[in-house]
């Protein structure tokens, strides 16, 4: 298990149980009070620390390098049912974005999302998650042929962005991603979105507009990361965790500013210390979103999201 610097204090107790373990199998001395002593002590602290995270601290959470992947949730929600299909039938396939289809709860959908890689070689195969121009088509491809089969659309949303390179803006990125807001608005099929860790600006919402729209308990959604912002506004990435605060990505920020729908609860210490957990809670939301949608007429459906979205941002002087 890795651990994050605020985290040093569980792994000190962690280190101290394991070594009293050792010593009550390696002798005659009982140890047993000693261990039960530290394992409250660290129960207290895990509590303390995870109940009281800054916003800076839970986009760390986010980025967790143990922490499961787009491609990790949908073959465990779908039971190794799914099929991925490639290509955007224009310049490409994506390795950042992934799709296909697949079964949950014995309903088909067409599932859809960023795919980060679990090692170093894999995230320079996946482009650490930031998809070109053909990776938004490729989404668009299989939403309009999920329309078509009238199929529902999940999408894992995990990006620290669009790809930002001269290749990708010569191909279109802005165009791409306003294309994909624009289709995703009016599919004539249920949509429902979950932010499973870094939901940043563009390349978020390029896969983001839904009839539901879930975040995990520890991930963020912004139009810019801490980091970025800090450099724009302080010429210095020093000032991330100040700008963290500022720009209120938390999933108790979006929930209160009404931009999310609900915020989907996370084991104590995020959705890596127990992914079993975390797979069948998110496959629960899923299913209950999808419960709630699946009788809506199509008009109903595409006037529902539009009234949603136009509601956002409204206020009274």
């Amino acid at each position: 298990m890795e651990y994050l610097d605020f985290e040093l204090p569980i792994k000190e107790l962690e280190d101290q149980l394991e070594k009293c373990e050792l010593i009550g199998q390696e002798s005659n001395v009982d140890v047993t009070n000693t261990c039960k002593q530290i394992e409250k002590k660290l129960e207290e602290t895990k509590k303390k620390i995870y109940k009281n995270l800054t916003a800076w601290q839970r986009v760390q959470l986010s980025r967790h390098p143990n922490r499961p992947y787009t491609l990790e949730y949908i073959t465990t929600l779908t039971d190794g049912t799914f099929l991925e299909l490639f290509g955007d039938r224009n310049f490409k396939d994506d390795k950042a974005m992934i799709g296909g289809l697949g079964k949950i709860g014995g309903q088909s959908f067409m599932l859809i999302g960023q795919q980060k890689g679990i090692n170093t070689k894999m995230r320079q195969y996946r482009n650490f998650g930031m998809a070109n121009p053909e990776g938004y088509r490729k989404a668009l491809r299989l939403m309009k042929m999920a329309e078509k089969f009238g199929i529902p659309v999940i999408t894992f949303i995990d990006t620290p962005g669009a790809y930002p390179g001269m290749e990708a803006e010569e191909r279109g990125q802005g165009e791409a991603i306003a294309r994909n807001i624009f289709e995703m608005s009016r599919l004539q099929v249920p949509i429902i979105c979950v932010i499973i860790g870094e939901g940043a600006s563009g390349g978020a919402l390029g896969i983001g507009v839904g009839d539901r729209v879930f975040m995990l308990e520890n991930t963020w959604y912004s139009v810019i990361s801490p980091e970025s912002c800090s450099s724009i506004l302080w010429k210095s990435w020093d000032f991330k965790e100040k700008a963290a605060e500022a720009l209120k990505l938390t999933s108790t920020d979006m929930k209160k500013q009404k931009l999310v729908d609900d915020v989907i609860p996370e084991p104590l210490g995020g959705a890596h210390y127990d992914k079993a957990t975390t797979f069948a809670t998110v496959k629960e939301y899923i299913l209950n979103a999808f419960q709630e949608l699946k009788d809506l007429s199509t008009s109903e459906l595409v006037a529902n999201r539009m009234d949603k979205y136009s509601k956002m941002g409204e206020f009274k002087e």
